[in-house]
């Protein structure tokens, strides 16, 4: 399992340096980019938790490098949090609504009451 995922992730790794590399991406060609380096996030982000959810994989590392992933990955959140919430308020101020969820009431069960 974990060749593949390192295979998977160095082919991952260049496809996005080649992605990097490209110039002069039109506006679909930006749109996908950021696609894939969304997906590619997410799938780093699952097979993240999927360690750090499993004890007997956990317990392998020492403390420094559990010290190490804590700094890494905050110092990763707060810059792509900041930056999420910078693309936010500017989708705002275009205009962009976030989709609200709806609530559907669901219909009221009649309450049945059972004489034994």
């Amino acid at each position: 399992m974990s060749s593949h995922w390192i295979q998977v992730s160095e082919r991952i790794l260049t496809q996005l340096k080649d992605l990097k590399k490209t110039e002069k991406k039109d506006r679909l060609e930006l749109v996908k980019s950021i696609h894939f380096v969304l997906r590619a996030l997410e799938m780093s982000l699952l097979g993240w938790k999927q360690w750090v959810n499993n004890p007997d994989i956990m317990v392998n590392f020492s403390k420094q490098d559990l010290v190490s992933m804590d700094q890494q990955m905050t110092d990763f959140a707060l810059n792509f949090l900041e930056y999420d919430l910078e693309m936010t308020q500017l989708g705002a101020k275009k205009g962009l609504k976030s989709e609200k969820k709806v609530n559907k009431k669901r219909p009221k069960k009649p309450r049945t009451s059972y004489v034994a």
